[in-house]
């Protein structure tokens, strides 16, 4: 059995009203998201607010994606229990935790240092040992744990890096925030053979993905 974290009512209250409540239905993914504490993975004074519908500031520039969206992005990639997922853009590790409660392995990448420390710390006090984090330019991929069941952007990307759909395996699904900095379209693109099929799910709003692929750093 999982352990039991506090503020439990808050999560259960957070799944039913702004992740059920909005047509998520994977019941995996709702599982996952009442288990895991979102306020370990929001630095104070914002941990207070955890459980709101909202992103939040972890520091360095970078945020922690809003429940819903995580919710979302994680229903889309149709994780089993037998895949091996990579993950762009560690931040404070919260996706990362959910994605370790679904798949069999997850690998995500994070180019400041220091981010990655906090989600290394992060990972560890849920005891997610199934994620390996990786410091490096995340547009490029991992091609050393390819090819992956999924891939997840959690950045903005003016296109799909072309190493990431290289190293989506068979029947993978890919899922992004593709646009322009400001507003971004959220993609799943899915692989099969040598062929990728496209689909949108709605407007979004991400911080840049920097890196060789993606955007210049200001």
């Amino acid at each position: 059995m999982p352990p039991a974290y506090p503020r439990s009512e808050e999560r259960i209250r957070m799944v039913e009203q702004q992740i059920a409540g909005r047509g998520i239905t994977d019941t995996r993914v709702l599982a996952a998201m009442r288990e895991i504490p979102r306020h370990l993975f929001v630095p104070a004074p914002y941990d207070r607010d955890a459980y709101a519908d909202d992103p939040l500031p972890i520091g360095n520039g970078q945020t922690i994606s809003q429940p819903y969206i995580v919710a979302l992005m994680t229903e889309l990639l149709r994780i089993r229990a037998t895949d091996t997922v990579l993950e762009i853009g560690a931040g404070s590790g919260y996706q990362a935790a959910i994605l370790s409660a679904l798949a069999k392995s997850v690998i995500t990448i994070e180019r400041i240092d220091r981010v990655a420390a906090l989600a290394r710390e992060n990972l560890a006090a849920v005891d997610a040992k199934n994620v390996q984090i990786v410091i490096g330019d995340g547009t490029r991929g991992y091609p050393a744990g390819a090819p992956y069941n999924g891939i997840i952007v959690t950045a903005a990307t003016p296109k799909i890096p072309a190493p990431l759909t290289t190293q989506l395996g068979e029947g993978g699904r890919l899922v992004a925030p593709v646009g322009g900095r400001s507003l971004q379209d959220l993609v799943v693109l899915e692989r099969h053979g040598d062929r990728y099929y496209e689909d949108r799910h709605g407007g979004v709003r991400f911080v840049p993905l920097i890196g060789e692929y993606g955007w210049e750093e200001n």
